[in-house]
């Protein structure tokens, strides 16, 4: 079988760049010490913390050998007793967690009362003197009306939406929900329905 030999080019190529590479690792171990990289730096820090670590563990050390010299063997070992502690503070975590629940519980927010006026409700005055009587003395908003005529919420709002348009009332926009005060066309209405009732 013939092997075929490369060219004497190739051959000294290729072990030129073989001994040109051994030269470069060389160089590069020999030249390394003195370049500094920043992770070669020693940091104060570092060197403080290890040291720190280093102090622990000699301490700990020299405990677990007092340890050892008093006879440490002749305290009887409970075998569950890593378990017994575990399952207590299990219980003692539990206990504050309901603690903590019963904290959470959401606060029942009781709505303040409406007061309702001192109007004799009268049975022939219209929705709307009745209305114009409540907003009298005080603005209200549309729910305290709707509580105190005991109508619908509808009903209140386009009884309101009517006096509005009227001008017997009028509305403050900047407030929400809206209040409404009476104009003094709503008072005169009030004083003439006051000075003549009318019987039905």
């Amino acid at each position: 079988m013939l092997v075929e030999i490369p060219d004497p080019e190739v051959i000294l190529g290729v072990i030129l760049a073989f001994l040109i590479g051994l030269g470069g690792l060389y160089l590069f171990f020999k030249i390394r010490p003195f370049i500094k990289s920043s992770s070669d730096i020693d940091d104060p820090t570092q060197t403080e913390r290890l040291e720190y670590y280093e102090r622990q563990l000699i301490d700990m050390k020299i405990r677990l050998d007092a340890l050892e010299i008093q006879g440490i063997d002749e305290k009887p070992v409970d075998p569950n007793l890593e378990l017994k502690q575990f399952m207590q503070g299990l219980v003692e975590n539990h206990e504050s967690q309901k603690e903590v629940e019963v904290i959470k519980e959401p606060e029942i927010i009781v709505e303040k009362p409406v007061s309702v006026p001192n109007i004799p409700y009268i049975e022939h005055v219209s929705p709307t003197d009745y209305v114009l009587h409540l907003i009298t003395n005080k603005a209200m908003t549309s729910r305290d009306i709707q509580i105190t005529t005991k109508k619908s919420r509808e009903h209140t709002s386009r009884l309101m939406k009517k006096l509005f348009e009227s001008g017997l009332v009028e509305r403050n926009t900047e407030t929400k929900p809206y209040t409404y005060s009476i104009t003094e066309k709503g008072k005169s209405k009030v004083e003439d329905i006051a000075s003549n009732p009318t019987v039905v």
